[in-house]
Order: C-alpha cells, then structure tokens, then sequence
C-alpha cells in the first residue's frame, strides 16, 4: 500500500507523518510526502522525531508530482494542501487531518519545541489509529 502525506511546503508535518508511518508500519506501507511547494525540512521537527528514536534526517523536501499522486492513500495535513490538492485519480481515497503547524508556534525555544513535541504526538496517534483502521500491525520505535 502506497500513502503520500501532503503539505503546503513538505518540512514539518509531512515530514513527521512520513516518518511515522515508515517506523510504525515496518515496511509493510510504502509512506512518502510531498508538499504544495518544497521549503526544505525543519531542523526543530528532525529533532523532535529523534527524541523519540525516528530519524527523518535522510527524508528529503520535495514538490508533488503526478507520479507521487498514484498512490492508494494521500492524506492531506493541512488546510492549504487540502484546498489545493491537484486533482486525484479516481482510485485514490483521501483523507484530511487538520493539524496546526509548529513551525507557526510562539514564545521562546523550549515553548516551541514543546509544540514541535505535542504535534509529533498527535500525529503519531493519528497514523497509529490509521495502521489499526487497515488492520496493520504496529512497530513501535525504540528511542
């Protein structure tokens, strides 16, 4: 099974969703992600995934394709990607998940990153409930 995340610019939550579903799925989805434009990925979302012992550092920041659109599943994760998500093929089923972005988080670096963490988490929950709704089995990381 193919899922691809989307996102406006491919460096937070995509990425984070990516790394998720890769870990948690161990190798039985084939997870990717893309964004509306690439804007390089976030160093504060690469940490706060190795805290937990998924390592997104080698994941690359890229623009969709068509090609990446052929997948079984594209799961939109936020609201400027859902608006403008290029027209699917009528064979692939999408999702939405509305999850706010981190990298808009405000305050000094410790409250930033403690919302980098809370949206980790959020969205390790949702690929979980999504690995249970296709009655796959969990992997979970080893911090």
């Amino acid at each position: 099974m193919k899922v691809l995340f989307l996102c406006t610019g491919n460096s937070c939550r995509s990425q984070m969703a990516e790394g998720w579903l890769r870990t948690l799925g161990g190798g039985a989805v084939d997870a990717a992600s893309a964004g509306i434009e690439a804007h390089g990925k976030n160093p504060r979302a690469i940490a706060a995934m190795a805290e937990i012992g998924i390592d997104i550092s080698g994941q690359q920041s890229r623009t969709v394709t068509d090609e990446m659109l052929q997948a079984d599943l594209v799961i939109t994760v936020c609201g400027h990607a859902d608006e403008h998500c290029p027209v699917l093929p009528p064979q692939v089923r999408k999702l939405h998940w509305p999850i706010e972005d981190p990298a808009r988080a405000e305050g000094d670096a410790a409250a930033v990153m403690a919302r980098f963490r809370e949206i980790r988490d959020e969205i390790g929950q949702r690929v979980r409930g999504l690995l249970g709704e296709l009655q796959i089995a969990i992997h979970e990381p080893h911090a």
